[in-house]
């Protein structure tokens, strides 16, 4: 049967979409997922019950909030260890302003402004003075986690005046959907603002300048520069990006635990480098989607699940963390390997 120029240009092209689909880390780590999801329903009659995916969905969502700015970070070469920093003095601002009586549509702006705040100090000390990425935020986790304690008198922080309903239901709250053929799931607000933030970061990446401007700076900097990239404002605006969703995910985690104290957020740096990391973006620059990070958090969140529900000690999460790091990464070496050969 003779095959005609047109079927045969299709067939290469879905070949090449096939290959190129593949080659992504992105898909291998939505493949774990999905396996280890349908693995664990298997294993397990807790994991696929409502209440169980329902925490597993909501604490997934503070660090992928947080993995979709560190993905910007990374994409242009860079490095935010204060993450866990911020979200805590971004909880801790809003927490003590509703302490005071405030209202919390004062509250929530003023913690949002505090998180860019430190994005853009950090910003402006990398773009402008020259300062690596990791001395500076690595100087910022302990300052801002200093203001919290500074601003709560290192005390714990649980009555919110008289908008508390308002910031527990903004944290703790869900959607109900109604499904046909199914009962009704209940949305924790949280993944609700993941998913709003997701769509709209995807579109910029992809299709805005600002975006180009970010693989470009993560390629080749200088190339970047004599292009005419303005580098140092965009280093600037990624940081306060990345603050600002540390923040948002503070402002959300205290409606949801109810209470704030100084120790929120600590050690969270790693699970969200992690989650950018093991998602396909690569420590180098360059290379890295929103859609992986949110896939990486989610990756850890049912690991560490699963670890919880097959009676496994919690204290071994670190080291499936970690190892998860270390296999990206190599994976990633390889496949550059490859591709350069």
């Amino acid at each position: 049967m003779e095959v005609t120029l047109e079927q045969a240009i299709g067939k290469r092209t879905h070949r090449h979409w096939f290959s190129w689909l593949v080659g992504q880390q992105t898909f291998w780590v939505s493949m774990a997922a999905l396996l280890a999801f349908v693995s664990l329903t298997l294993a397990s009659d807790v994991f696929a019950t409502q209440q169980n995916l329902f925490n597993v969905t909501r604490n997934f969502a503070f660090v992928g909030i947080i993995a979709i700015g560190m993905t910007a970070v990374i994409i242009i070469g860079g490095i935010d260890l204060s993450v866990g920093a911020v979200l805590v003095l971004s909880g801790m601002v809003v927490g003590m302003t509703m302490n005071a009586g405030m209202s919390i549509w004062l509250a929530v702006p003023l913690a949002l402004a505090a998180a860019l705040a430190v994005g853009a100090f950090n910003g402006v000390l990398i773009a402008y003075v020259g300062v690596p990425p990791f001395v500076v935020t690595l100087g910022m986790l302990s300052i801002a986690r200093s203001l919290a304690m500074v601003l709560s008198n290192n005390r714990m922080v649980y009555s919110f005046g008289p908008d508390q309903p308002a910031l527990l239901t903004l944290g703790g709250g869900f959607v109900e959907l109604a499904l046909p053929f199914v009962d009704s799931i209940r949305v924790p607000n949280p993944l609700v603002f993941l998913l709003v933030l997701l769509v709209i970061a995807s579109l910029t990446f992809r299709w805005t300048r600002w975006g180009r401007y970010l693989f470009a700076i993560g390629g080749n900097e200088r190339a970047a520069v004599v292009n005419g990239v303005p580098v140092k404002v965009i280093k600037i605006s990624v940081y306060m990006v990345c603050a600002l969703c540390a923040g948002l995910a503070g402002i959300l985690e205290v409606g949801w635990l109810g209470t704030i104290t100084t120790g929120l957020g600590q050690g969270m740096e790693l699970s969200v480098i992690a989650a950018a990391v093991i998602g396909g973006a690569n420590l180098s620059g360059g290379i890295g989607t929103a859609f992986g990070g949110v896939i990486g958090a989610a990756l850890i969140e049912v690991i560490r699940n699963s670890l919880t529900l097959l009676g496994i000690s919690t204290f071994w999460q670190g080291t499936f963390v970690g190892s998860f790091i270390v296999i990206a990464v190599l994976f990633d070496r390889l496949r550059a390997r490859n591709i350069n050969e």
